[in-house]
Formats: C-alpha cells, structure tokens, sequence
C-alpha cells in the first residue's frame, strides 16, 4: 500500500520539500509520495482529519496555518509548545502530534553547512516572527551565551525575549536603529537575519537589516530567506568581510528531521541535498 506525505500551506507557491522529500523516499525504497497541497485556511480542519487515516505518514505545515494546526493534532511536542508553532503533524495509527523542526534544522544547518558552533558565542538575531521564534529556540538549545534580539517593533522582540528566557538565558532586545544595532552587531560572531528582507519578490526585496559598516569580518551571518540565494543581507556582511550562509541548509535539515519521525528511517542528508542543487540549478 502506498504511503502519502506531504506540505500544505497557503498560497503555498513553488516549494522545493516535495523535490528533496521524495528524492529521500525513493533512495531508501519506501512506497510512498510527497505531495504539495495548497490549502486554504477554511479547509485546514478538514485536511487535517484526513490525515488519521492509514495510509498517511506525515505532513509538513507552512505558512499560515502553523499555529492554527495545533488545536487540530491530538499531541504537541516540548519543542513545538515552547515555540508556539507546528511545522510537522505524525500520523501514528490515527493519532496526530504536532513537532517543530525549525529549531533543530536551523542548528544542524549551523553546525554542519556553516561549521559554527553556536556554544559559547554571541548572536544577534534580526526580527521577532515564527522563525525567529525557532532560532532563539535552537541558539539556546545549542548553548550560545548572549543574544540579542532586533526588531523594528521592539516591544515584539521583548516578548519573545521574555517568551523564551531560562534560566541564565536572558535574550536582549533591541530596534534596528543604526545607533541601537551599533552597540551590539560589531561584537556579534553569529548575525541571522530572520525578517523577510531581502526575500525575491516581497516588499523589502532589496534591504538588509544591517550594513557592513557596523559588521565584523570575524562574524559569520545566516539568513533564512532562501530566495535569492545571495541576499542583501549576506551581500553586506561579505563587503565587510564576513562569512555567509544562505536559508536553503534550514530549509533541507528541517525536512531532514521530519523525514526521520515519519519513517523512522535516517534521512539520505546528501541524496535531499543534491536533489535541491540539481533542481535549483540555474535558477
């Protein structure tokens, strides 16, 4: 019996987890499809119900529908709750629990496309949204020493300062005035622009949060928006010096680490990897 999996979201656009999801599958064997399901809000409730049924594995939750999905599941994972967001649902005989793989994605990605290891570091970390949310979430995991927090509503950076301090961890907030940020980006090793700046197509396509005047050549900076794969952001931090790394890593690891719950089977890193480069390319 084949198996189904797949991403819902809406608009759901051009998304690149059915290319690497399914490239995994079929690598390792496992009769199953990947599927992208454009699903609009008034249909989640009923999407989601559908997914108890056997032949389903697993679904990857996108944009907008990542807080709403967690009313609907039967479980929420520690991860998912303290982020307050679900990007993956399990189906386990009919009963759905709800993961966010964001957070361990965006630090595998770090650690092993970037080769920086977030322990004992400083970061600042641009806006204060869902992904955002998850990165605080994986730095602290990952056991970074101080963060700060920049956002151009700053009482929204406070919050998720406040949302997601423990113990000695006590994330900073701050706004994206060049004064404020010039007290904390020259010192920052690790810089993540979590804002949609800079993404193709959006209203801000050709901004930065930050310029190189105020960035370290010894910073390295991350940005989760994927498209274009050279953003403005990573443009100024290289004119300054740094070292760069594009969203696309967080993107295949965060589906990595939904694979390995569906299937219960290592993800082929590589075979996900080289899937996206091939269809990607010259792009």
């Amino acid at each position: 019996m084949t198996k189904s999996m797949g991403i819902i979201g809406y608009p759901l656009g051009h998304t690149l987890s059915p290319v690497f999801q399914q490239a995994a599958l079929d690598h390792l064997g496992i009769d199953a499809t990947f599927t992208a399901w454009p699903t609009p809000p008034e249909d989640l409730e009923d999407t989601i119900a559908s997914w108890r049924d056997e032949r389903f594995l697993a679904g990857c939750v996108t944009l907008p529908h990542k807080q709403a999905v967690m009313s609907l599941v039967d479980d929420v994972d520690e991860t998912a709750r303290l982020i307050g967001a679900v990007n993956w649902v399990v189906n386990r005989n009919g009963k759905l629990t709800g993961y966010n793989t964001d957070s361990p994605g965006f630090l595998r990605a770090l650690r092993h496309k970037a080769g920086f290891d977030p322990a004992g570091k400083t970061a600042v970390l641009f806006g204060a949204g869902g992904a955002a949310r998850a990165i605080v979430h994986g730095l602290r995991t990952g056991g970074v020493s101080k963060i700060t927090i920049a956002n151009r509503t700053i009482s929204r950076a406070r919050q998720l300062a406040s949302d997601l301090s423990d113990g000695k961890f006590r994330p900073g907030a701050t706004g994206l005035d060049r004064d404020e940020l010039s007290n904390v980006v020259p010192y920052a090793d690790l810089l993540v622009n979590a804002t949609s700046m800079g993404m193709a197509g959006g209203e801000a396509d050709s901004q930065s949060p930050v310029t190189a005047e105020l960035v370290s050549a010894d910073s390295l900076a991350y940005d989760a928006v994927y498209a274009p794969p050279m953003t403005p952001f990573l443009k100024e931090v290289e004119r300054a010096g740094g070292s760069t790394a594009g969203g696309q890593s967080m993107l295949i690891y965060q589906g990595v680490e939904g694979f390995e719950l569906a299937t219960g089977s290592d993800a082929p890193v590589d075979v996900m990897f080289q899937a996206v480069a091939d269809a990607t390319r010259g792009s």
